[in-house]
Formats: C-alpha cells, structure tokens, sequence
C-alpha cells in the first residue's frame, strides 16, 4: 500500500544521517576505531528509522473455546466442559427473545453474530442441548462446531400431516414418539378439547396415525397428546386449514332409476356440486333433475353440453347404447382433458367408448364372494365393506388401481389415461348403503376419492408455498409464491399489524417469486396479495415440535461440525516489535560515538 510523505522524509533523514557519520568517520585523522565507529553510525541511523517504523511479526493467538447453552441441555455436561477447559470459559445462553422467564445466570445471545464479535477469536464453540436453528448457522462462518446433544429425545421425534385439506378430507396426523421408559402410551388426537382419535404404544415408542374429518370450513388448531399411566408425557399444536369443496359440475347418466345415482345426486347436490341427472323411464321417454344449476336439455350429448360439465358418471349400459355422433363427441371432450369420465361397469362387460378397454378385463366373482360385502381397502379410508360381485384384471402399465380388496388384493376401481383426460372404471355397484348405515364419512371419502382421480386440473391461481417446516418467531421463513408476478407487494397481516412483504422474482422460473419474512409471535398469519385470495401460515412457539425440527438442525450444522480434541488451525495476527529496543540501540550507538570522541 502507498506510504504517507512523512514515511519518505524520515527515510531520506535518516540515510543523510548515517552518510553524515560515516564521512565524519572517515575524515578523522585518528584512524582507531575506525570499524566500531562507522558500524555505530549505521546502527544509530538504522535504531532511528525502526524507532519510527519497526518492523512487524507473526504471533500465534491461543485458541478460543466457547459454550453454548440451549434448550434441554444436561448440567452434568457443562460442568464436565468447565473442569476440562477451566472456569475462565466464557458461557453463553442462546434465546431468541428474554422475558422474565429467561435465566439471568449467563450471559444471552440471540444472533451468532453477536456472538462472533464478542468473541473475535472464537474457533470452536461447543454446543449444549437441542442445538441452534438451520437459519443461524451461516453467521458462524469458519467457527467449528462441537454438538453435545442430549442423551435421547423424549417426545414426539417425528410429525406429518396435511397442513391444507378441502372440507371432507380426512386430516391425518402421522408420526413417531418415544417415551423415557417402557410402557404403554396412549396418543390421541383432540379437536376443541375433545377426543378425535387415538392409538395405543404398547412399548411406548413406535409409529402412529390420527384421523379426523372436519366438519367446518376455516382454520383449525387441534393437539396430538401423550399420556402413560394416566400421566402427560407431550402436547404439540397441529394447525391446518380447510378450505371450501371445489365444487364441480357432474351429469349422471342412468338407463333406469337406480338408488346408487339417486343418492349419488342428492350427495353432491348437499355438497354445492351442480349436477344434473338424466334417467331411463321407458322407451324414449327420460326424467331430469337439476340441482345447483339452471335446467338445459339433456336429450343428446352434444359437443356444447359436455362443455358445461367437468365429469360425467354413467352406467355401462348408457354409453354402449350411445348414437355413433353422441359417443363421438363424448370420446373427443374426454381425450382432450375437459372432461372426465366414471364408468360404473357390470358383468356385461366395458363399452366401446371406454378407451384401452383390453387393458381392462372384467373378472366376475364366484362363490360367497360374489354375495357378501368383502372389506375395501383405498388411501386414507375408513372401514368399509361393500358387495364386490365382479373386479378388474389389469395389464401392468395401462392403469392404477384406486380401490382394492383388503384380503386378496383384487382391484374394483382403476383409473387411467387416455389423451389428455381420465376415465375411471369402477364395479362396485352399490355404494347407496353407507349412507343408510351411517357411514357418510366412507361414502363421501370414496366419492371424493374417485372424482379427484378424474375431474380435470382446475385453472391455475397463485398460490403460497411455505418452504420453512416448522416456521418459529425471530426466525427467517421462506414464503414461495407461484404465479404471475404482482404488481403490488405482499402484504402479511398478524395480530400486531400488517407488514409489506417486497418479492424477488426467479431468473430462471418468472412465475416463481420468493420473499423472507421475520416472524414477531406465534399463532394464524395471514399473507395476500391485492386482489387475490389470501392465504393463512401458522408459526410455532418456540418450544413447538422440538424433535422433528432438532433433527433438521443436526442435518443442516454437519458443514460446521468438528470433534472435541480435533485440533484446528494456528491463528497468528500481526504485531509491531516494541520501538522501546531500537531506541536503545540509537542510544547506544549514538552514546559510543560520543564517548569515543572524548577518550
């Protein structure tokens, strides 16, 4: 780097002076000495300059251990840490907020930042208890971490459930606990206090699964519990949001009254479904019913009206009776994805219009499994049991099973594609009995099942996807938003207020844009966009769902961590000599040219 002048002058004085001696030296007749003295003058010169600018060294800087104290951690440890590094150990205590709760014993951190210039030095620092956030670990930098987690968690290790659900769906809670000792543990899920679901640990550790199916729109708070021996164990939050039924427009097609549609109608209507229902009286004559719809002529599938309805469920014997220009227009609205296609086949066997029908072959059932109901088996059902008096046989890649026999695995619903649509063929031909039994849950999980599996995409809206799992107050949370970008900012409103959410677009995706946002407090907040629908995020307290998160902690902090006794690298910084001694060696030199003169 360029030196100031004053560097220049002392430099040009300080060679003037020793030139200066060394020429007195030489034109001294006495030639005694003559070597010490024009050495002294060199030296007295050179003890100058280095007293105005000594030269610079390398010192080692011994290496800084730190503590690190968080949740959960064990005394036994730290007191074992204290005796192996000594008492002048500096400890600190991270919390990301103080109240009157916090312990004042130990000095308290809330950034590894602040940490990190406080302590300048700090190499290692060792970690006590849970350990420290994923989005606070990039501050450490070159620190090495030392994790001394606790024994074993107690508690729930693992969670899952469906944080958004449409109004019908099961929310199914999943996961994993484990107890402090062995015993059986009882989980329960409860909703506004009261019980939902339960299941028993008998060694009180394992797998488990919740269901309940809510039976209002909104957002829903509910708690996951466990107790052994009458003694809580675990309470953790399970906040979801149900949103309204997207509501379709069915036609059913029926080639006589039959209950099955009857009340197939009657359940979608009470649903806000609109559907309308055609049914076979006699001969050229037929019935029709709408609900939720205005009333339109049936009479002949043309291209128009297929275009006013996303499904339509029919019975085999409708559509292989179809005029040649009727079906060909239902086989162009379902291969061009506007509208799916159930087909409630019997042993008559599939139409023609049914697409890759060969690669569905009819199996009629033989024996009492042609006449007792036989239990059903599909994703997220309830119990259930249903007359099964013909299954499918399928080729492998044509088409997926959607519902199947719980004993031999026989399917009796399948779904596959066919263009850019879907055709459902389902042999269960009598559903209608759930409903007389009781069982609306099985019913409308079945139905909801099938439709989701065949109605079309529905047009693409903005949407928000929360990347962080488990958002926490004072905590960075990834918000994703899929869609044009807006022309105005976000907006997140909170119990304290609202805040502006400026958004980065993708370079890559544009319709993909992300913003960080900095939770103040727990509970329901709300993030929109100006004349959009808004969307609901749910942030944890602090102490919420510990396990599943601590995992992910340990996950993202092996970058930074290093062994106990792992040496790391020498630290060295520079510093100047003392001046003090090149000062002594001007006096020196200077003094012996003096006192040489005088002998």
């Amino acid at each position: 780097m360029p030196q100031p002048s004053i560097y220049y002058v002392l430099l040009a004085g300080c060679a003037l002076l020793a030139l200066g001696l060394m020429l007195a030296v030489w034109r001294r007749p006495n030639t005694q000495r003559r070597g010490f003295r024009t050495l002294a003058s060199v030296l007295a010169a050179t003890g100058l300059w280095l007293t105005a600018y000594p030269p610079e060294r390398a010192v080692s800087i011994l290496q800084a251990e730190a503590i690190l104290l968080t949740s959960h951690y064990q005394p036994d440890t730290l007191r074992a840490l204290l005796a192996r590094f000594g008492a002048h150990t500096q400890v600190w205590r991270y919390a990301l907020t103080t109240d009157a709760e916090t312990p004042n014993d130990t000095p308290a951190v809330a950034s590894l930042t602040t940490l990190r210039e406080q302590m300048p030095a700090l190499r290692r620092l060792h970690v006590l208890g849970q350990g420290v956030p994923a989005a606070a670990l990039p501050a450490l930098d070159s620190v090495r971490l030392v994790h001394h987690a606790p024994p074993r968690f107690v508690g729930f290790r693992a969670a899952h459930w469906n944080r958004q659900l449409e109004l019908g769906k099961p929310l199914v809670v999943e996961g994993y606990f484990a107890a402090s000792v062995t015993g059986p543990v009882w989980v329960r899920l409860q909703v506004a206090g009261a019980p939902r679901d339960s299941v028993q640990l008998p060694n009180g550790q394992g797998r488990f699964q919740l269901r309940y199916v809510p039976r209002a729109v909104g957002r829903l708070v509910a708690t996951v519990s466990a107790r052994q021996s009458g003694r809580g164990l675990a309470t953790e939050p399970v906040p979801t949001e149900v949103l309204p039924t997207r509501p379709l427009r069915v036609l059913l097609l029926a080639a006589t009254p039959s209950f099955e549609l009857k009340f197939l109608k009657n359940h979608l209507a009470a649903r806000q479904h609109a559907v309308a229902w055609r049914v076979g009286i006699s001969r050229n004559l037929t019935q029709t019913e709408f609900s939720n719809q205005s009333a339109t002529d049936l009479s002949r599938l043309t291209p128009a009206l297929l275009a006013r309805y996303d499904v339509l469920i029919a019975e085999a014997g409708v559509l292989a009776a179809l005029p040649s220009a009727e079906a060909q227009a239902l086989r162009l609205a379902q291969r061009t994805g506007s509208l799916g296609l159930v087909v409630l086949a019997d042993v008559a066997g599939l139409p023609a219009i049914v697409p890759n029908r060969t690669s569905l072959r009819l199996v009629a059932q033989t024996g009492a499994a042609a006449t007792r109901p036989q239990r059903l088996s599909w994703p997220e059902a309830p119990a259930a049991t249903a007359l099964a008096p013909t299954t499918l046989a399928l080729q492998p890649g044509t088409a997926r099973p959607l519902v199947t026999l719980a004993g031999g695995g026989q399917v009796v619903v399948a779904s596959q594609r066919s263009g850019a649509g879907g055709v459902v063929v389902s042999t269960l031909l009598e559903t209608y009995p759930w409903l007389l039994q009781n069982a609306a849950a099985t019913y409308g999980s079945y139905w909801s099942h099938l439709l989701t599996a065949v109605a079309p995409p529905s047009a693409s809206a903005a949407s928000w996807l929360i990347t962080t799992p488990w958002p926490r107050p004072q905590l960075p949370v990834i918000l994703r938003r899929t869609g044009t970008f807006p022309s105005t900012p976000a907006v997140l409103a909170t119990a304290a207020g609202s805040a502006r959410l400026p958004l980065q677009q993708d370079t890559e995706l544009p319709e993909w844009s992300t913003a960080t946002y900095w939770p103040g407090a727990a509970g329901w907040q709300q993030v929109q966009v100006a004349g959009q629908p808004a969307q609901w995020l749910y942030v944890f307290g602090e102490q919420e769902w510990l396990g599943p998160e601590t995992q992910r902690w340990e996950q993202a902090a092996q970058p930074w961590l290093a062994g106990a006794t792992q040496p790391l690298p020498a630290l060295a910084r520079k510093e100047p000599w003392p001046a003090a001694w090149f000062f002594a060696l001007f006096v020196l030199a200077a003094g012996f040219l003096w006192l040489e003169e005088k002998l």
